[in-house]
């Protein structure tokens, strides 16, 4: 008798789509039903202070001693007033106008410096070969973890007495009024604006393709050129992420506008003057509400207007290929 032989069992063939691994998983969880709604309910429970400040700046200064915001929508009664008093009103009611002015005076100037400064030392440090420029670099990254409170005393001694060794005088004091006082507020937020602005800048820029450069130094074009009509338009949206960034800091600062603007209401901007009002009017609900929800406005239009470049700029640099 012939002995049958029976062949090895063989393993089924897999079906279906493959997994994809770990980044497949969490990908599917986050698309998923349960995470929609923990996200919604995140967005309402994130948005429903912003909404109570808003109904509350447009309600008669008795309805909200009284009532909370939410009744507005039982018997609604709306007013003007409010915002007619805080940004045009007397003094003690807030004249926000003119500090609304000079938020803008303050904060434009200071991103545009740091956007224009991080671009070209990004540049330079990525793509210019010099002695030391490692070093440089890693300088600057270790400047990110310098408290900002170490820096403001070293800073405003600089602005107010200059630089002296012994009796030699190496630096002027700025004696600085008017208009111009606004420049301590301007380099003060530039110099605490670059470094995140030149490490931000310089992931992105380091891993452009070298075959562009290559291309354009064979034309013949200098650093100035390629930096004018590549890089540019290649980093635009780590720009926007950066100046929203920088715009969204300065605009919301206090602690450095408090200091560098020496207290002088011509220079103040609109969150120096709101903590002013807090403190002295702090029962004035109905103004705070409004005063508050003018400030906040600026920045919620300049970022739903650039929103669409924000997450192209924050991963901006974090992949290769």
């Amino acid at each position: 008798m012939t002995p049958t032989t029976t062949p090895p069992a063989q393993a089924p063939a897999r079906t279906g789509k493959p997994d994809g691994g770990a980044a497949a998983r969490v990908r599917r969880r986050l698309s998923g039903t349960s995470a929609g709604l923990v996200a919604i309910v995140i967005a309402v429970v994130w948005t429903v202070p912003t909404a109570g400040l808003l109904v509350s700046s447009f309600r008669p200064a008795e309805q909200i001693r009284t009532t909370g915001w939410w009744t507005f929508f039982g018997s609604p009664e709306v007013t003007l007033d409010n915002y007619r008093d805080v940004l045009f009103g007397t003094s003690s009611d807030g004249q926000l106008a003119t500090h609304f002015v000079n938020s803008f005076v303050i904060t434009l100037p200071a991103t545009v410096f740091v956007l224009v400064i991080a671009a070209l030392a990004a540049y330079a440090l990525s793509w210019i070969d010099f002695r030391g420029r490692d070093w440089i670099f890693l300088g600057i990254f270790a400047l990110q973890i310098v408290p900002l409170q170490m820096s403001l005393v070293p800073l405003l001694s600089f602005f107010s007495q200059g630089v002296a060794i012994g009796e030699t005088q190496i630096l002027p004091a700025w004696e600085l009024s008017g208009a111009m006082a606004f420049t301590n507020v301007w380099v003060a937020h530039t110099i605490f604006g670059l470094p995140l602005g030149i490490f931000l800048l310089h992931n992105f820029i380091s891993q452009l393709p070298h075959t562009l450069f290559e291309a354009a130094r064979v034309d013949g074009a200098g650093h100035g050129t390629i930096f004018l009509r590549i890089v540019l338009p290649l980093i635009t949206p780590a720009l926007v992420s950066l100046g929203i960034f920088q715009f969204l800091w300065v605009w919301n600062d206090l602690l450095v506008a408090l200091i560098f603007t020496g207290g002088d209401n011509a220079t103040a901007p609109l969150t120096v003057r709101l903590a002013e009002l807090a403190g002295t009017r702090g029962e004035a609900w109905h103004r705070l509400t409004a005063g508050a929800f003018v400030s906040m406005v600026v920045p919620l239009v300049v970022f739903l207007l650039l929103q669409r470049y924000f997450v192209r700029g924050l991963l901006a640099g974090s992949v290769k290929g």
